[in-house]
This record gives structure tokens, C-alpha cells and sequence, in this order.
């Protein structure tokens, strides 16, 4: 089985002043609550799931339209930026850079949040029990993300000719470019909206 991907945008100060130790608990228990049983299901229609009572929530939950949850297409999508940034345009790689870094792709393999625990904001992955972080995105570097994609958004483009030189019909990255880019797209939405709200991302597997 692959690896899934949940992830959470989070109102940083209420996820700070919960214990370390408890706060992947309490963000799943926020979003999903246990007392309301299988009255409370996934709409399976993609989008934001927030908890039941929206006005006390401090998190929502963000079920992808475009990947239905598995971590595989993000990782892939990754791999593709890798791969071609060194052929795009330097004002627009500089962009991508910042909007992809942390979130889908890393520029030195060391700095993988999946290899840390987030910068102190969750235990390390001790066991196999203990949910590893896949990203953590603080609300300043959430707006720095919000800015640099709608900067880069108009010219995607740019990149379908690095990417049918580098990436397409090769295995381990997005089949087409239009697979790649409609992920890029709904992740421009998830930062964009994250960053209206002043929040922070955790993505957890």
C-alpha cells in the first residue's frame, strides 16, 4: 500500500498551546470527533472537511480533488520540478522555488520533512506507531507561498516544454503535464486560502 497524505490547515497559536505530544491526536480528533460517530463521513467531494461546529474549529482538514489522498502524486510532482527547474525561466524558477520548497519538493534531499519532526512542532517519529511529518508550513512561510503563486500562476506554460524534455512517458513523475499542473493549481488554492486565514499547513501521512 502507498503512502497517503492528510493535511491540515491549523490556527498556529490554539495547535502551539496543545502538548507536542497530543497534537496530531488533537488535530485528527477535531476534524473527525469520535462522539459523532458514522453520522460524521467524508463527502468524498473533495475540498475543506471542517469539524462539525464550524464556529469553535481551529482546523479543517483538505481532502484533494486531483490526487484522492495518496502522497505518490505529490512526491512524483516534486520529482518533476527537480527535474526541469534548471530549464525554466530564472524569474519563474525563483518563484516555483519558494511556492514547491517545503511543501512538494526540497533543495537539499537533507532538508525532508518526512527525515524530521517538523521543527519541534511534533515528536519524532520514534516507532512505526508515531505518524512521521510530511510538511510543516508555519503561517509566515504560508504567505510567502501565497505571494510567490500568484506571481507564478499566469505562467505555467513556461514549464510544458522543460517538462516534455525531462519528465514526460518516464515513470515516477506526473503522466502528463496537465496531471502536473492541475496539482500545482489546487495546491496554489490550498495556500491561498491557508494564508487568507493567517494559518499554517501540517501534512501528516
Amino acid at each position: 500500500m502507498g503512502l497517503d497524505l492528510t493535511l491540515f490547515m491549523a490556527d498556529w497559536e490554539q495547535l502551539s498551546a496543545i502538548a507536542v505530544e497530543s497534537r496530531v491526536r488533537a488535530l485528527d480528533d477535531t476534524t473527525w470527533p469520535r462522539e459523532f460517530g458514522n453520522e460524521y463521513q467524508r463527502s468524498g467531494a473533495g475540498g475543506w472537511l471542517w469539524p462539525p461546529d464550524r464556529r469553535a474549529a481551529w482546523c479543517a482538514e483538505y481532502d484533494f480533488f486531483t490526487t484522492t489522498g495518496a502522497y505518490g502524486p505529490h512526491a512524483r510532482a516534486g520529482d518533476a520540478w527537480a527535474d526541469i527547474r534548471l530549464l525554466v525561466n530564472a524569474s519563474v524558477r525563483r518563484e516555483m522555488d519558494i511556492f514547491l520548497g517545503g511543501l512538494i519538493w526540497d533543495a537539499d534531499p537533507a532538508d525532508d520533512p518526512a527525515l524530521t519532526d517538523g521543527g519541534g512542532l511534533f515528536p519524532p517519529a520514534a516507532d512505526r506507531w508515531r505518524p512521521r511529518v510530511l510538511l510543516v508550513c508555519p503561517p509566515g512561510a504560508v504567505s510567502a507561498k501565497a505571494r510567490a503563486w500568484e506571481r507564478v500562476a499566469s505562467h505555467l506554460e513556461q514549464l510544458r516544454g522543460p517538462f516534455a524534455a525531462e519528465c514526460e512517458g518516464w515513470g515516477g513523475r506526473p503522466d502528463t503535464f496537465e496531471d502536473f499542473t492541475a496539482l500545482l493549481h489546487e495546491l496554489g488554492d490550498v495556500i491561498t486560502e491557508v494564508a487568507r486565514r493567517k494559518w499554517g499547513l501540517v501534512g501528516l501521512p
